[in-house]
């Protein structure tokens, strides 16, 4: 019974993520090009009520994923919060006004899979009991640089390349959240759940501060292009990089058999797949349109008029440049 109730945590955790996301999307992309990067972009947004109940969403999917993390091993949690992005799809047909595509749902179900071979192969039973210590963390640190890296390229380039690479950076620093987290609950284990031993601890405050630039990031490139760019990228990196992590600080084990190595191969192969068939959701683009269409979007209802008379796409986003549109997209 009590791991029935850890099962659906787990996926009332997900479906919050993804309602979270969505909406959190629908709010950002009104931002103008020139937030990209900038700290005004979360004050800009701490204005808005559906931002800030779609960020409500996803700390409570947060908070509900990491009692599940404490309570069930990271080869069943992670593949069962990927599905936020099944999630997502379901909640942006309606708001996109788009009908789902059976090859959009199963291309979320293709990446979901990739994540669980990658889950399968691996026990997160510790080889040794130095691992989880401070030492051991460098692994963070190149995976923060590869989330730079991709960052730093998405900023030289617009539209769908840059909300695919700033979420890249994104969901890469979210998988460096999920392993602090991972090591904050042990230190809470080992403590008798005694919070005060979280403001003496480093992984607390590094917690924090991965969930704050994981949530910058996640909002520049929600903003940069419609949700079908960052949020597959942001579902393929998360997990990549707490499991890289697992491996690494807390002593993972990877079954190196050749079974075991054809599932791993298989799910980096179905990762890929499922990222690009979920990228090519009309219902993710869809939002882009509504958002436009309501006129709070980044260009004026006079000018999107204006942008319509002419030959192109129904936001008026094609056929002429307009003031205050986003070329890239």
């Amino acid at each position: 019974m009590g791991l029935d109730v850890d099962y659906a945590t787990t996926l009332v955790a997900a479906v919050l993520l993804g309602i979270g996301f969505v909406l959190q999307q629908y709010s950002a992309e009104q931002e103008p090009e020139s937030r990209f990067l900038s700290p005004r972009i979360l004050t800009d947004l701490l204005g808005k009520p559906r931002w800030l109940f779609g960020v409500a969403c996803m700390v409570a999917g947060y908070l509900l994923a990491a009692w599940s993390i404490g309570h069930l091993e990271l080869t069943l949690v992670e593949p069962l919060l990927t599905t936020y992005l099944v999630w997502a799809l379901v909640l942006a047909v309606p708001l996109s006004r788009q009908a789902v595509k059976f090859t959009e749902v199963a291309g979320a179900l293709i990446l979901i899979g990739g994540v669980t071979l990658l889950s399968v192969t691996r026990s997160t039973t510790p080889v040794g009991l130095s691992f989880g210590s401070f030492s051991h963390w460098y692994a963070a640190a190149i995976i923060a640089g590869i989330a730079f890296a991709a960052v730093r390229a998405g900023h030289h380039r617009s539209g769908h390349a840059r909300a695919t690479l700033t979420g890249l950076g994104a969901g890469l620093v979210f998988g460096i959240q999920d392993a602090l987290t991972r090591q904050t609950l042990e230190i809470l284990q080992r403590n008798s759940y005694s919070f005060t031993m979280l403001f003496t601890s480093w992984p607390a405050y590094a917690l924090a501060g991965a969930g704050i630039v994981g949530i910058w990031l996640m909002q520049n490139a929600f903003s940069a292009a419609p949700l079908r760019a960052s949020l597959p990228a942001i579902a393929a990196g998360e997990p990549v990089a707490g499991m890289a992590l697992g491996i690494v600080v807390f002593g993972d084990r990877v079954q190196m058999s050749t079974s075991m190595l054809a599932m791993e191969a298989g799910g980096i192969a179905a990762l890929i797949i499922g990222v690009v068939a979920v990228a090519r959701s009309s219902a993710f683009s869809g939002l882009h349109g509504v958002t436009r269409a309501t006129g709070r979007g980044r260009i004026p209802p006079a000018a999107g008029a204006a942008g319509n008379s002419g030959p192109g796409s129904p936001d008026g986003s094609a056929g002429g440049t307009v003031a205050g549109s986003n070329p890239g997209r």
